[in-house]
């Protein structure tokens, strides 16, 4: 098993190349000469190898549900590793290097929140690592990791220490070595076969990136154990079987009160149970549950009229919509939705009261105490109720309750009234006095959520005024584009129109001073030209490797390999900033310099990559690839490129020239294209609004904004969206379907704003 981790921008230093330079030349002397006593990495494997040991731990069927590694730390029967990797109440099994199965008889040492464990094994003379002192390694420093990658057991990979850095409020050593699951909790050697971390988690980026705890943050676990015996280990937060039966796997577990699921169900779409086994009343009855999601995108809730098995109702917010549904056995085709629309009441990220009433001929469903949905599906009639969980969730659950009539989580209207007229009245913080606070504090539990539901009021009220703000931005940019760039603009400025894109995200660019910027180069190319050549003719070819020799060898512009996908080399500011961009933004800097000193370059839009073309007066035209430092490229490589790119065979319309126009606009559908990965629907908005000035016609991209507009909760911009479609009737739209999505917007409410 293996965490991953998110990875920061200012992390991707490139650490592949690192990695292979230091195997190909099958040394490790990067880092400060310590001493002549230095292993080859060969031999620190064959020392350590009968220290090293798997760490397995069972499902509930009793098969294996993970796999990392230890290691010895202690002869008399310590074994050191990651807390992810045993979990909690799971059976362990620890198996050495030649297949002997080690007894757990405790958990000698565990700290949460560095992800440590220590296990005690019954068996004792155990060759244990020397531990050394990671405050003493060196940037650049070689190390060797052991572990057991996907199952492969007793795996040897190399590398260097790149840094210290802070993840997750852990300062963890970074590491440039190859990563895989099944590598957490195997030890980080230096050369001189030293314990100096405990691996914990790979780059979720990049596959030759990982993260160490450091052993000294293992030494305090050695010196001061917190022991609980496996008997004891193996029940922490196991539910009460008389209580609970759960089903289809997934980890449930109880603490203080709240059940907590984790874990993909083994069940079809990750389906997990958690029945109740107490008797269900005569009819009518409820049932309630409050649930606490950890992302919206999962699933979790009640059950009820329950077989046992696979069939049962389910009521339950997911995707941050309420959803009944009737599950009439395994698979999806034998799942039925009844109903999923969003609800106002629902408060995503929040604690909600899920409650359903049984009655003979009906049940209704509640969020928050309004009412979902009243149903008369009667497929099912009778059965046990609990709780379930689909997918990845990782949700928790309490005051799960079953009755007549459950409790209310609403309050008595005027009570209600009275703390929120006092809520109101209250000064700034810094003046409130102890005794203005005395009436809450009688009703605490009431009011602070009254409390907490303001502060949300008044967050929801922030985002729509921060996104009022963006808005009235991005229509400002939107209108000076249109000045130099719509499709009426018969001469565009490509420069400044892209300048103008890049202030979509970045307020402060300078437009001007980046024109003069580019104006500079081309003088400095002039200059070196008017040197070199004095009164002679110029030719093209001359220009153009004076260019290259300018931009590519002096300033060292380049293609962006590490960070391709980065929304910077879409800004052209910050591809002359850094010299570094995509095809296209390279290709529009080379278009734009070649344009002042009169070459004809223009560009062309192969698919997934952008060149120019040089189109002489005289002579053949000649592809460049301003990506690869201004290669000149052959009709047989630009061929390739679209290959390797597509899969596909050039074609003859790949290599039209393409308009200025056509340039930012496949400058924006790339910016597009980044905030949908990242699911960043105002950035989206904005090269939409960008992408409509340019192209007003677009039709896809008009049913795109209006879409978001309304999940946004921008409901009367999405409207008249689609009012376009009416006006122009573009052709290939089904009109009727824009007339059911337009009644859709009108009749309902966008979703919720979350800040």
């Amino acid at each position: 098993m293996l965490m991953p981790a998110p990875l920061r921008r200012s992390w991707s230093v490139q650490q592949t190349p690192l990695v292979i330079a230091c195997l190909l030349l099958g040394t490790f002397a990067l880092g400060e000469d310590k001493g002549n006593n230095k292993k080859t990495v060969e031999e620190i494997a064959k020392s350590a190898r009968q220290s090293i040991v798997v760490v397995s731990i069972s499902g509930r069927d009793g098969g294996q549900q993970g796999l990392g590694t230890g290691f010895v730390v202690d002869a008399g029967g310590l074994i050191a590793t990651n807390l992810h990797v045993i979990g909690e109440a799971r059976p362990i099994s620890v198996q050495t290097a030649d297949g002997k199965n080690l007894r757990v008889t405790a958990i000698h040492a565990t700290d949460r929140n560095r992800d440590l464990a220590i296990l005690r094994v019954a068996e004792k003379d155990l060759p244990a690592l020397p531990l050394g002192d990671a405050d003493k390694l060196a940037q650049g420093e070689a190390i060797v990791v052991l572990g057991n990658p996907h199952g492969l057991k007793h795996s040897v990979v190399a590398g260097v220490v790149s840094g210290t850095r802070d993840v997750e409020d852990r300062k963890l050593i970074q590491l440039a070595v190859p990563v895989e699951p099944g590598n957490s909790g195997g030890p980080v050697l230096d050369m001189l076969g030293r314990v100096q971390g405990v691996m914990t988690m790979k780059s979720a980026v990049t596959d030759n990136l990982g993260f160490a705890v450091s052993v000294n943050d293992l030494r305090p676990l050695l010196e001061k154990p917190n022991p609980v015996p496996i008997e004891r280990w193996l029940t922490i937060g196991t539910l009460d079987a008389k209580e609970w039966t759960t089903l289809f796997g997934s980890t449930w577990q109880q603490r203080g009160g709240r059940l907590l699921v984790s874990g993909l169900g083994q069940g079809f779409g990750g389906r997990s149970l958690c029945l109740s086994n107490a008797a269900v009343p005569e009819l009518p009855y409820e049932l309630a549950v409050s649930v606490l999601m950890e992302d919206e995108a999962g699933a979790a809730g009640l059950v009820f009229q329950a077989d046992g098995g696979d069939k049962h109702y389910g009521f339950y917010p997911s995707n941050g919509k309420l959803r009944l549904s009737r599950f009439e056995g395994s698979d999806v085709f034998s799942w039925r939705v009844l109903l999923e629309k969003p609800v106002a009441a629902y408060r995503a990220g929040e604690w909600n009261r899920l409650k359903v009433r049984i009655e003979k001929d009906k049940f209704l469903c509640y969020v928050n105490d309004e009412l979902v949905v009243e149903s008369t599906d009667s497929a099912f009639t009778k059965g046990q109720v609990g709780l379930a969980k689909f997918r990845q969730t990782v949700a928790q659950f309490r005051r799960f309750e079953v009755g007549k009539e459950v409790s209310a989580a609403k309050t008595d209207n005027n009570l209600v009234d009275s703390l929120t007229t006092t809520i109101e009245s209250l000064p700034d913080l810094k003046d409130i006095r102890p005794e203005q606070l005395a009436k809450l504090e009688t009703e605490a539990t009431l009011s602070s959520e009254l409390l907490r539901q303001r502060a949300r009021e008044l967050d929801e009220r922030a985002t729509e005024l921060r996104r009022l703000a963006g808005d009235v931005r991005a229509a400002s940019v939107c209108q000076r584009l249109a000045k130099i760039a719509a499709p009426e603009v018969k001469q565009v400025d490509l420069l400044r129109a892209a300048l103008l894109i890049a202030t979509l995200d970045e307020e402060d660019i300078e437009v001007e001073a980046y024109v003069r910027q580019l104006d500079r180069l081309a003088s400095e190319v002039k200059s070196s030209l008017a040197k070199e050549h004095k009164d002679k003719p110029i030719s093209d070819a001359a220009k153009l490797a004076a260019m290259n020799k300018l931009l590519f060898d002096e300033l060292g512009f380049h293609g962006s390999r590490s960070d391709y996908y980065n929304a910077a080399n879409s800004y052209l500011n910050r591809v002359l900033d850094d010299r570094e961009g995509l095809p296209i933004t390279l290709s529009l800097v080379y278009l734009e310099l070649a344009r002042r000193l009169d070459v004809n370059v223009v560009g062309v839009g192969l698919p997934g990559h952008f060149v120019v073309r040089h189109e002489p007066a005289k002579g053949d035209a000649q592809l460049i690839d301003v990506f690869d430092g201004g290669k000149a490229l052959s009709q047989e490589e630009a061929g390739q490129l679209v290959q390797d790119n597509t899969g596909e065979p050039i074609q003859p319309e790949h290599l039209r020239t393409v308009s200025e126009r056509q340039i930012l606009l496949r400058m924006l559908q790339n910016l597009l294209s980044v905030a949908q990965q990242k699911k960043d629907r105002e950035a989206m908005l904005r090269y939409l609004q960008a992408i409509i000035t340019l192209d007003p016609v677009s039709a896809r991209e008009r049913g795109l904004r209006a879409m978001l507009r309304f999940e946004s909760g921008r409901k009367q911009g999405a409207i008249a969206d689609l009012d376009w479609f009416f006006e122009h009737k573009p052709e290939g739209i089904d009109l009727e379907q824009i007339e059911k999505m337009q009644q859709f917007f009108r009749e309902n409410k966008p979703e919720r704003i979350v800040p």
